[in-house]
This record gives C-alpha cells, structure tokens and sequence, in this order.
C-alpha cells in the first residue's frame, strides 16, 4: 500500500510504500486482547502483601484456658478469626508474568499497525527533528491536528524533537525498538518517519 508523506510542517514529502504483510492486514481483536493483556501482566508490579499468622505482632501466650469457658478452644490471638488476626490465604508479592510466543508478539504488532492503518489514523512524516523549542513544536501539532499521537522514529529518536515533545500532552516519542501494541492502541493517531518505517518493516520481515 501506498501513503503520502507529510513534514512536520504540513507540506508534502512525497509518497512512501509500505509492505502489505504489516500494513495491511486485517485486525484481529483476539490477537490484540492476548498480547496487550501479556503486555500489561509484565508490568505488573505484584508486590501487594498482607500479613499472615506467623507475622503478626501479638503475644504466644495462650489467651484463656483450654476448657471450663464455655466458648470455643483457642491458643493465640494471630489467628485469622480475630480481630487483627493474621490474613489467611492472602495476596503475597509474586510476578504475574506469563508466556507469549515470540512470533505471536510480531503477530501483534503488524496487527495493531495494520488497525490504525485501516482506520485512517496513520501518518508518515518526513522526519521527527526539532531544536528542542516546545512551543514551536506544540503549534506544528495543533496545526495538524493532533491531540493523542505515537510517533515512532528510526533507531534513535532525534535529542532536540524529544526535549521539544517532553512537555507536550498527549505526545509520546518511541525508538522503533520501543514500538508496542499498548501504546500504539492507546493512541488516536500513529505517526511514523521514514526511518521509522525502515526499522519496523527489517524487525517484522
């Protein structure tokens, strides 16, 4: 498929051809669900933690004698029945982390670029380099109108466009090593460079 480039500016930069294996496909919503739900495991922090019998702070000593009290038998006030008890059977830090095929997350990622393609909200800009001014950045942004976009440059993003983009809401910068189904779908507008584009299509192929 062929798409037009744009500089940052607004004016035309030609045209560029993407590969249809990546650009063109036809999303799937299963795909996507499976690899933003491993995304978001990953980042997952799991360090939420009670405290159990053995870690609660009381005495060891036995709270009343065994029988003659007419209620019911008890030895510690740890235990999960009182009041400050221990927690029985609660969370502990653990990682929620779990495993996705390798191809299946490039699967992803060519779906979730295909979805933005299909819904005409992907862009291909010339180049992502500022000076490192954010309000000359933010006006070229309003300009074109976008107010929730990924851009995605080549290798390395540009130092003076992310300084410039750092302060600018609803903006994000990503190396193409950096590109991800989560953040490309959280997104209204992706916008790729030139660069951008090489570097994705030689990880996909």
């Amino acid at each position: 498929m062929k798409l037009d480039v744009i500089k940052l500016d607004g004016g035309k930069a030609g045209s560029v051809e993407l590969t249809d294996e990546i650009f063109d496909l036809e999303p799937r919503a299963d795909i996507l669900h499976r690899v933003v739900r491993w995304q978001r495991a990953r980042a997952q922090q799991g360090t939420h933690k009670v405290k159990t019998r053995s870690e609660v702070s009381y005495s060891t000593k036995k709270i009343y004698r065994q029988k003659g009290t007419g209620g019911a038998r008890h030895g510690s006030r740890k235990a999960p029945i009182f009041r400050k008890g221990g927690i029985y059977k609660g969370p502990t830090p653990r990682s929620h982390e779990h495993d996705l095929p390798k191809k299946f997350r490039a699967l992803g990622l060519k779906h979730a670029l295909s979805a933005k393609a299909k819904a005409g909200a992907l862009v291909i800009i010339d180049a992502a380099e500022s000076e490192g001014k954010t309000a000359a950045l933010a006006k070229q942004v309003r300009d074109l109108g976008w107010k929730r976009a990924l851009i995605i440059d080549g290798a390395a993003v540009n130092e003076g466009f992310a300084r410039a983009a750092a302060n600018i809401d609803g903006l994000d910068v990503l190396p193409s090593m950096g590109a991800n189904v989560y953040d490309i779908l959280k997104r209204d507008t992706l916008v790729i460079t030139k660069a951008g584009v090489e570097a994705l299509e030689a990880r996909l192929k």
